[in-house]
């Protein structure tokens, strides 16, 4: 096959703002997906359900935002990450090739920050791809634990050789899980710093794509008015070769 294009993007819940000026955003973020173009988008922040919010918006859609988010063609999967109150939220992944199964581990470090692993098989022009999405804790030393439960649950659940993608948002401002990641045979464009958050001053480099057994080709951030408003997260987009 030739280049495969992955997107990794936290939509935050696809509304943004609080009180009256709070606006939903989700139907900006379904041409967002599509101007993506790509073969894999990793999602998270998605919402299934919000009782509270469905009654407020009038034009909030029927389906669950990783069905709706789904271009024409794609296939869906959607984990739950977090239970509340009037709903959940938790990781999707949209796929132009076919899914061959799909899993979740929970990671939650402590009950106050609920976390998740959404893991994906997917048939890439007959080649078996597995790609994990990820949405890791506020806390560092959560997040090096979670990292270790991401190692463990990679060893349990994907062949030695075959290609693995992780993506997602690592909330890792300060490149600290990189050598942990590495430590993995998981690498990420070298060199190369991306910042996405927050969207309307892009300071931090909170969302990565690690691969194994795939190589790095490209990697690139849109920006502009209308990305910087439709979450507090840009979107990042990665080439790939097998």
């Amino acid at each position: 096959m030739g280049i495969l294009r992955v997107a990794t993007y936290n939509i935050h819940k696809g509304v943004q703002g609080v009180g009256p000026s709070r606006r939903l955003e989700i139907h900006n973020l379904v041409h967002a997906v599509e101007q993506f173009d790509a073969d894999i988008v990793c999602l998270q922040e998605v919402r299934r359900h919000h009782r509270k919010l469905e009654k407020a918006f009038t034009r909030w859609p029927d389906l669950g935002q990783a069905d709706y988010l789904s271009p024409e063609g794609y296939e869906s999967v959607y984990r739950t990450n977090a239970t509340t109150r009037h709903g959940e939220h938790g990781n999707a992944l949209l796929s132009r090739w076919p899914v061959l199964s799909s899993g979740h581990a929970d990671v939650s470090d402590h009950r106050f920050e609920q976390r998740g692993l959404l893991h994906v098989e997917l048939l890439v022009d007959g080649v078996e791809l597995h790609v994990v999405v990820v949405h890791l804790g506020l806390i560092h030393a959560g997040r090096e634990r979670q990292v270790q439960r991401l190692g463990q649950f990679v060893r349990d659940n994907v062949p030695h050789t075959a290609p693995l993608v992780v993506a997602g948002d690592f909330n890792d401002w300060s490149a600290q899980l990189l050598k942990p990641m590495a430590a993995m045979d998981l690498q990420t464009f070298d060199g190369i710093r991306l910042p996405t958050y927050p969207s309307r001053l892009p300071l931090l480099h909170l969302d990565r794509v690690f691969v194994r057994g795939l190589r790095p080709v490209s990697a690139q951030v849109p920006h502009g008015r209308a990305w910087s408003r439709m979450s507090d997260h840009l979107p990042l987009i990665v080439e790939l070769e097998l």
